[in-house]
């Protein structure tokens, strides 16, 4: 058996230290990798994320495995700039983020005892604190997408206790927030004051969604991959110009779309 694990850990070293010598070589021959810097890169590492994404939720494994790989270059690539400008390098990289594992699972590699998911959170988010973070919410990215920055502001300030006692109150506050919408939605010229009370009741459903177990970005990109297989089938089988049709002939489609599914 240790000759086996031994074999496996060989292996995942040399395929590591195959990626780093290529990164060198092209960082050296390669005309259009010379060229890059941190910024150039950033678009493509968050198209590379997203082409991620979108295996993971079709739980395309041949995908997900190319699209980690597209990824781990870019890591490795951002290391190589960062050697390159006396920041960083890949072995700092790693050393200190296995640090920080090591430091943030007390409950593995130290005395500390918990009852299970939630203390381990709660202490994640206490010792962010002990290293220096200003704020519970500071990990949280101003760029990221708004709807997953609402799920995960929620969930971390629940970890210090701000939370509703129970998932009641919570729907009552989303039937607050549509109430507050419809009035807004009643007075002329007052578009600021909509879009604000539709945020609220976004924030409000997402913080349900939270309290049931759902994630309301995985949700929502589900129906919008049904919507579009659906839409696309009318396209397909429309028997003339979908301008010329009406509204009626399109939803008759939709419905045998659905009916496919």
């Amino acid at each position: 058996m240790k000759e086996k694990e031994t074999q496996i850990t060989d292996q995942r070293l040399l395929a590591f230290e195959r990626l780093l010598t290529i990164m060198d070589e092209l960082r050296e021959q390669c005309p259009w990798d010379r060229k890059q810097d941190i910024h150039s890169l950033r678009n493509l590492t968050i198209e590379e994320t997203y082409e991620l994404a979108d295996a993971i939720l079709k739980e395309d494994w041949s995908g997900i495995g190319e699209e980690l790989g597209d990824l781990m270059l870019h890591i490795v690539f951002y290391a190589k700039i960062g050697s390159e400008q006396n920041q960083f390098d890949i072995t700092s990289v790693l050393n200190q983020v296995c640090e920080k594992l090591i430091r943030r699972h007390p409950h593995i590699y130290g005395d500390t005892k918990v009852s299970g998911e939630e203390e381990v959170k709660r202490n994640w988010e206490s010792i962010k604190k002990s290293e220096g973070k200003k704020s519970v919410l500071s990990g949280v990215p101003d760029s990221m997408p708004a709807l997953i920055k609402a799920y995960r502001m929620q969930d971390k300030t629940k970890q210090v206790g701000f939370e509703w006692e129970n998932e009641g109150q919570v729907w009552e506050k989303v039937e607050e927030e549509i109430a507050e919408f419809k009035e807004a939605a009643l007075q002329k010229d007052n578009q600021f004051k909509m879009e604000d009370e539709f945020g609220d009741i976004l924030f409000s459903l997402v913080n349900f969604a939270r309290y049931k177990g759902i994630d309301p970005e995985t949700a929502l990109e589900r129906v919008n991959q049904k919507f579009k297989r659906r839409f696309e089938y009318i396209e397909s089988m429309a028997s003339k110009d979908l301008k010329e049709m009406t509204l009626a002939e399109m939803d008759a489609l939709w419905n045998e779309a659905k009916g496919k599914e």
